[in-house]
């Protein structure tokens, strides 16, 4: 006797769909799961077993085969429960009529409860994109899959409810695309006050998707400021919240039976977080830090406390957008566009500069801590900001600070202008101008020529720096409803391109390449 099934599972963000077969002949009992299992499909022995005894189905008799195909590919992970279970039934006769392509995917508690599981997304775009036209997942996961259309989506909660719905007595019907849950609210921008440049430098990197750095003395509002990031941002366009939900899904950060992500995330890891934590790896690769982040902010909140090599690992994500983890099992790509804003300090004890209270550093110390974070990792941060103690007469005032809302109605329309640039692209931003298209869209006049000629004798910017610069003063340009980028605005934009540390810190020099010394 010969069952065959059909399931789905993950590797990366890629999902693929198996076959399970299912055999039993004559012999001793016993129950052997082949195809390059790992030891979590392994151990569904056992709570497939149980959940068929303690929900009153048969068990075949004899000695068991499952088949896990393809053999070369390794599964992984519990979601392999229900189809084996369902496999072992129809050895038994629990099959029904006419029945159409399906997948099946849960994990099976030993009552016969369907739990969920992760990546249940990606399974349901590998169903559909297979050609079947119906998936059965756990109740929980429905609204996150009944987002893929094309597709049926069934919920079930216990084994007897799959059973029922496959033998045609209590069909349940397809889950219905629900409406995304709010977001939680973010802290309105308003409650900020003071900080003009800072705020502005904010507006700027939402606008264009310009990399942030904030430097200044504890207290200042450098972390208020950043978690107030996310609340001027646009809302995920369909195909972002997409991508965005896939990554979550995957790596099991998010919540059971919540649907597509609609704002953009905010990932703020310790600084004892390890490379493979903030970029991904791991045995089987699963996305880290900076690809939860995908297409919302990444804030590492004191900078120089972080490893360096973590550090240096995000600088290649950063450029390329995308992380590529390779394993002995295969290669997976993770995507990374993410909005970089970090904080740090002036120095050890965080108060040099401060006019209000005494730095306790010595020299040597406060260079030693402006050295934990490389020259080229400063070089790819676009806005560089010292941020000033706020004064009483600020916090004091009764007039309260520009709102979330009307910020995010400058920016939004900041990002129509520089979508217009590139038709199709979505969720396209200054920041993602090539070398090429720089000289279409962010040609100088003769004073801007004068400007860029002045900073680049002064401050010896690197041609990476250049070509940031001019984004930037691209969008400062698109802020101010301009369609030429002026000497103004490639002046603003280069006064954020000298590091915030050289404020900060009189005693750090900067070098021809935007490092210190």
């Amino acid at each position: 006797m010969l069952a065959r099934i059909h399931s789905a599972a993950t590797y990366g963000l890629d999902a693929r769909v198996l076959d399970v077969e299912v055999d039993a002949s004559f012999g001793l009992p016993r129950f052997t799961i082949v195809g390059l299992p790992d030891a979590s499909v392994r151990e569904a022995r056992e709570r497939v077993r149980s959940a068929l005894k303690n929900g009153g189905f048969p068990m075949p008799e004899g000695a068991v085969t499952v088949n896990l195909a393809p053999a070369d590919f390794r599964k992984c992970g519990a979601a392999l429960d229900l189809p084996v279970a369902i496999g072992l039934l129809r050895l038994c006769g629990f099959s029904g009529p006419d029945e159409p392509p399906r997948v099946f995917v849960g994990e099976l508690g030993l009552g016969g409860e369907v739990r969920p599981v992760r990546g249940a997304l990606c399974l349901a775009l590998a169903a559909r994109d297979g050609g079947f036209s119906e998936i059965v997942l756990p109740e929980r996961n429905a609204s996150e899959a009944a987002a893929v259309p094309g597709i049926r989506t069934i919920p079930v909660s216990h084994l007897s409810a799959a059973v029922a719905h496959v033998l045609g007595r209590a069909p349940i019907p397809p889950a219905s695309r629900t409406v995304a849950p709010a977001a939680p609210p973010v802290a309105d921008l308003a409650a900020v006050r003071g900080q003009a440049i800072a705020r502005r430098a904010a507006e700027i990197a939402a606008a264009g998707g310009h990399h942030l750095l904030l430097a200044g003395p504890p207290g200042s509002g450098k972390t208020m400021l950043a978690r107030r990031l996310p609340g001027i941002l646009p809302p995920l366009s369909p195909p972002e919240a997409i991508e965005a939900t896939r990554i979550h899904s995957v790596a099991g950060a998010l919540v059971p039976g919540s649907g597509l992500l609609t704002a953009p995330p905010f990932r703020a890891p310790h600084h004892g977080v390890s490379a493979p934590g903030l970029v991904g790896g791991g045995p089987r690769p699963t996305p880290g830090e900076v690809s939860l982040a995908h297409r919302g902010v990444l804030f590492l909140d004191e900078l120089p406390e972080f490893r360096r090599d973590v550090l240096e690992a995000i600088r290649q994500p950063l450029e390329d957008r995308r992380v590529c983890v390779v394993r002995a099992s295969g290669a997976a790509a993770f995507p990374s566009d993410f909005l970089l804003v970090a904080a740090m300090n002036p120095c050890p004890c965080g108060f040099y500069g401060d006019p209000r209270r005494a730095c306790a550093c010595d020299p040597r110390e406060r260079r030693r801590y402006a050295r934990r974070i490389s020259g080229p990792l400063l070089d790819r941060i676009d806005l560089h900001v010292a941020v000033e103690p706020v004064a009483w007469k600020d916090l004091a005032g009764a007039a309260a600070s520009e709102s979330s809302a009307s910020v995010r109605e400058r920016i939004v329309r900041a990002r129509n202008r520089a979508a217009a640039r590139r038709p199709g692209a979505g969720g396209f931003r200054n920041a993602d101008l090539s070398t090429d298209e720089l000289g279409r869209h962010c040609a100088l006049d003769h004073d801007g020529r004068r400007v860029l000629e002045t900073a680049l004798e002064r401050l010896g910017l690197s041609v990476r720096a250049v070509h940031r610069g001019l984004r930037v003063a691209r969008t400062i340009a698109d802020l101010a409803e301009s369609r030429h980028v002026l000497a103004r605005h490639l002046s603003e934009a280069l006064s954020f391109r000298a590091p915030a540390l050289l404020a900060a810190c009189p005693t750090v020099q900067v070098d021809s390449r935007g490092g210190r010394s």
